[in-house]
């Protein structure tokens, strides 16, 4: 499928039309970052001031964010603080326990930033989190969004194995869904995703379902950083050869002019024909449009 002015090449291309944030209810904003405040926790929602949060709030959703809120990579299309990270929090998986229970929360979702300066990378934030959040009530439903678990030891093979091996205990502890998103295509990672590669982030993506078949899968892309259709596609066929089970792709918005500008702004129609394309290959939920992100509609 061809479409007109698939790249532009503008510096600075006006909001379109299609790009509809959804009016929020200051009482559902009010009570969750009076609560983030109170107990010392961090959400991605808030930290990348996702267009979605006040949608995922009301529906008995959110998304915390372990290990702090600096991150030790400096991906270029992230507004979440970069730098050295603060040190551990030792209470941490209690209080996000204790926030999903105050909030009635029924799915969760935990991610991190990047803690390249932990021996696990910060596996053992899932871990502890995950039974913090079990004593409260096992019937909640809990999907993990990790970093790539990519580093240490002094050769490639130490690396793999020590990847699988941080990747093994968050499995271990039977999370409904394991995402891990590639971001962009492959061309644009080094741009994009400084200290990641594409090539880690399908292995772990196919290491978790070699691991735990069982466990759904669950990758993202964003559209706008200056991809072609045909990268698109070749990344969608790449997760689906790893046997992933679910894809999310959103448009790209330029938190601040620090941050990568935004080549085009896809069309609806576009995103349209991107999810018939996934539905065709077989994934089993495709969350496809300008405002999607990574754990829209999780639950």
């Amino acid at each position: 499928m061809q479409f007109d002015n698939q790249i532009k090449l503008e510096k600075s291309l006006r909001l379109p039309s299609w790009i509809k944030f959804p009016i929020s209810k200051a009482s559902e904003f009010e009570k969750i970052q009076k609560l983030i405040k109170k107990s010392d926790i961090h959400t991605i929602c808030e930290e990348g001031r996702c267009p979605n949060r006040a949608e995922c709030y009301a529906s008995g959703t959110a998304t915390f964010l372990l290990g702090g809120s600096i991150c030790s990579r400096a991906c270029a299309f992230c507004q979440v603080k970069k730098g050295k990270p603060s040190e551990i929090n030792n209470y941490e998986s209690i209080q996000v326990a204790e926030a999903v229970k105050i909030l009635n929360l029924k799915y969760v979702v935990l991610t991190s930033v990047a803690r390249d300066d932990l021996s696990d990378h910060g596996a053992n934030l899932f871990v502890s989190t995950i039974n913090e959040i079990r004593k409260i009530d096992p019937s909640i439903k809990i999907e993990v969004l990790t970093p790539d678990l990519w580093g240490g030891g002094k050769s490639l093979e130490d690396k793999d194995r020590l990847q699988g091996e941080r990747l093994k205990m968050i499995l271990d502890k039977k999370p409904i869904c394991f995402n891990h998103n590639l971001e962009t295509v492959q061309r644009l990672q080094k741009e994009v995703r400084r200290g990641a590669s594409y090539n880690n982030s399908i292995n772990l993506l196919e290491k978790a379902k070699s691991i735990a078949p069982n466990i759904q899968t669950k990758s993202g892309l964003m559209l706008g950083l200056g991809e072609t259709l045909d990268e698109i596609e070749t990344t969608i066929i790449d997760l689906k050869k790893v046997d992933c089970d679910q894809i999310t792709i959103g448009q790209y918005l330029r938190p601040s002019l620090r941050h990568l500008s935004v080549k085009k702004y896809w069309e609806p129609r576009e995103f349209e024909y991107l999810k018939s394309f996934c539905n065709k290959l077989g994934f089993k939920k495709v969350s496809c449009g300008p405002l999607v992100r990574s754990s829209y509609h999780a639950g």
